[in-house]
């Protein structure tokens, strides 16, 4: 039997949803304390497809993509959602949550978020997170599918997430020359 194909790492990014200035920075403050500099900060959208966050972070939100320099193990998922989770709790004033932070990650085929909620497309983790699967790379950007939330489908990102999908694929072609250079010559 063969042994197992090493698992290729994969990109992790921050959606950060944000009603003021400081509780961004605060956000990413502690985003880079916990997993390392970003390499990639994209502007800010304003959030305006539901009101659902506003009795908890108040009006006028935005969202901004932030991703990370190093490429991790899709397996981080579980634990990244959870401490994102933490860190929305760790700053929350007076019981309400300053910045909701949705982790995930991409590869040069798809993008996975993490997640609290139950669904039929999630796949369960453990520890109560589930990997939800939003888009597939088709067509020369990430599609959506229909359960892809709606600022995800309706196309504000696809620029900054086609970015973020170049960048990933040198970051993992210098990965995959390292990871030949160590084994040798075959």
């Amino acid at each position: 039997m063969a042994p197992p194909v090493p698992v290729e790492p994969v990109k992790y990014f921050v959606a950060v949803l944000w009603a003021d200035p400081e509780s961004l920075a605060t956000a990413c403050e502690r985003l880079i304390t916990e997993w390392g500099a970003l390499d990639f900060v994209g502007q800010d959208y304003p959030f305006t497809i539901t009101n659902y966050y506003e009795p908890e972070m108040g009006p006028a939100l935005h969202r901004r993509l932030v991703a990370f320099a190093a490429l991790q193990s899709p397996e981080m998922l579980r634990p990244a959602k959870l401490r994102t989770n933490a860190i929305e709790d760790e700053s929350a004033a007076h019981g309400r949550r300053r910045a909701n932070l949705d982790i995930g990650y991409l590869d040069h085929n798809k993008i996975v978020l993490g997640s609290l909620k139950a669904a039929g497309q999630k796949i369960y983790l453990g520890d109560g997170v589930y990997a939800d699967l939003v888009a597939r790379w088709r067509d020369g950007r990430y599609q959506p599918f229909e359960w892809t939330f709606p600022d995800f489908r309706d196309g504000r990102y696809d620029e900054e997430l086609g970015q973020l999908r170049r960048l990933y694929l040198a970051q993992r072609k210098s990965h995959l020359a390292n990871v030949q250079q160590r084994r040798g010559p075959t």
